[in-house]
């Protein structure tokens, strides 16, 4: 594997590619008045996304490295999508919620009001709840929703490079 392709170029332009459609959902799901409880469709469609998008960045890699790729080559290129895309999707989301359109906030706290009632929590637990929810910490918030995406690029990739690696040692 002496002439290997360059897994930042691949991991930038799917990783932008990735944000970007996430993005473009958010738009929709907010031009729509989804934003809060986007339905299953939509929900399907922005879990599905992100996820074929870092299979062919995978898959991409592996075509520039001709055909030959290891799974840890196969994960570190899923991950650093995974991590580009979480940045820019929760950057977007931050800005959404506090500059473009703040009723957001006050839309999700209603929302998970009436979920609570519904699932039948009394009013404390439903108000402890919602200081929870009304209190978070900015920077917490992002790092935890950076590591879960970390987190399925690392399944989906860990999943694909299983699938996809082919090495070498595999052609003889």
């Amino acid at each position: 594997m002496e002439n290997q392709a360059n897994s930042k170029s691949i991991i930038l332009k799917y990783g932008l590619y990735t944000g970007g459609a996430s993005i473009l959902i958010a738009l929709i799901l907010y031009s729509m008045g989804k934003s809060v409880n986007p339905g299953i469709p939509m929900a399907i469609i922005s879990f599905i996304v992100p996820l074929v998008l870092i299979i062919l960045g995978i898959k991409n890699f592996k075509a520039a490295n001709n055909n030959l790729m290891t799974w840890g080559q196969a994960v570190k290129v899923g991950v650093g999508i995974a991590l580009i895309w979480g940045v820019l999707a929760l950057i977007f989301q931050y800005l959404l919620e506090n500059f473009i359109a703040p009723e957001l906030i006050e839309q999700k706290i209603e929302f998970t009001r009436s979920s609570l009632e519904n699932w039948g929590m009394t009013e404390d637990v439903i108000e402890t709840q919602l200081e929870k929810q009304k209190n978070q910490n900015p920077l917490l918030t992002f790092s935890m929703g950076l590591l879960f995406m970390a987190f399925i690029g690392f399944v989906v990739s860990a999943i694909a490079g299983a699938i996809m690696k082919k090495t070498e040692e595999n052609e003889y």
